[in-house]
């Protein structure tokens, strides 16, 4: 098989296209042949070095969708030439085929493309999380959502829409603001050229909002935590923009805030909670709750679609062909 292999962290060009030994699936294991495969922000974290990897050379991806090949002992519930996907395996995507334990295997409907899944299952079982289980976002009202046109953003800011709450959205350039609005945004603020927490108290009539979903980082997380009204939450859940190296706790005294740390594959580390979110978020997107805007690029073009990503020239999500 063919897989983009990661010798050494830094830019891009480092994700080198290699000849691998088809892998071969252990106990509980199954073999998947990749037809799609997801591309994250997270990726790229783990690209440059920002969050660290375990074994060096590496194989990155989170996500993909593709055709069950071969199984392993133990394994009852799936078959050879199903399609199945998963997003809770840790990195290991960026290949023609990959061999991950059954506890992280979803099925997903036929009515959905296989780019359909691979642009969609991380991202929405992200916002599933952090929607319904975080937090319950409904007991906010107003919320504040932090790169509204990036992969998980556009679909928080959609599903956020369709329960009602009202959504204060912000983007890095003008070009990006009517897609936010497009994706439910009531409010958007391009954060490069307007002060934040000026704009989120003139739209709040000066109260704040209750919640803060925080994928920037170092640019926004201080910024994130004075829009927030009294015992508000602030959710940081990724760092495009850098990590936070400090964050001073007694700015959070005055009011009492909250913040927290998420991680997808914790919650979702239940074998029930992830495919019965799973199964929610693809019928969110069969009922057009969810709009996934995908772009697609050819499993050579990685360093490509790596780059755009990483320029923040994209919107929505990423998903390489195979």
């Amino acid at each position: 098989m063919q897989a983009i292999v990661l010798h050494k962290v830094g830019d891009a060009d480092n994700l080198k296209i290699e000849k691998d030994e088809d892998p071969k699936p252990k106990k509980d294991e199954i073999l998947i042949k990749h037809t799609a495969i997801g591309v994250n922000f997270f990726d790229v974290c783990f690209r440059k070095g920002q969050y660290a990897i375990s074994k060096m050379p590496a194989i990155l991806g989170m996500e993909a969708c593709g055709l069950v090949e071969a199984v392993g002992d133990g394994v009852t519930n799936f078959k050879i030439g199903e399609r199945v996907a998963y997003a809770t395996g840790g990195i290991g995507a960026y290949a023609e085929k990959r061999a991950i334990n059954q506890h992280h295997v979803v099925i997903p409907p036929k009515e959905l493309t296989d780019v359909q899944i691979a642009g969609t299952l991380f991202k929405g079982l992200m916002a599933h999380a952090l929607l319904h289980r975080v937090y319950i976002s409904k007991r906010a009202k107003k919320i504040l959502i932090h790169a509204a046109a990036g992969g998980v953003g556009h679909l928080l800011c959609q599903w956020a829409k369709f329960l009602g709450l009202e959504v204060i959205g912000t983007v890095g350039s003008e070009n990006k603001i009517a897609f936010a609005r497009e994706n439910g945004c009531n409010h958007v603020i391009n954060y490069k050229t307007q002060k934040l927490v000026d704009e989120v108290a003139k739209i709040t009539n000066y109260e704040g909002v209750g919640l803060v979903y925080d994928s920037v980082g170092k640019d926004t997380l201080e910024k994130s935590l004075e829009c927030l009204w009294p015992m508000g939450m602030c959710v940081s859940f990724g760092e495009s923009s850098g990590n936070t190296e400090k964050l001073d706790l007694n700015q959070m005294v005055a009011n009492s805030l909250y913040i927290t740390r998420p991680t997808l594959a914790l919650y979702k580390a239940n074998r029930i909670e992830l495919t019965i979110s799973a199964d929610e978020v693809f019928a969110a997107v069969m009922q057009g709750i969810l709009k996934p805007k995908i772009t697609t690029y050819a499993f050579k073009d990685v360093a490509k679609a790596h780059h755009d990503l990483e320029s923040r020239n994209t919107m929505g999500s990423l998903v390489l062909t195979v």
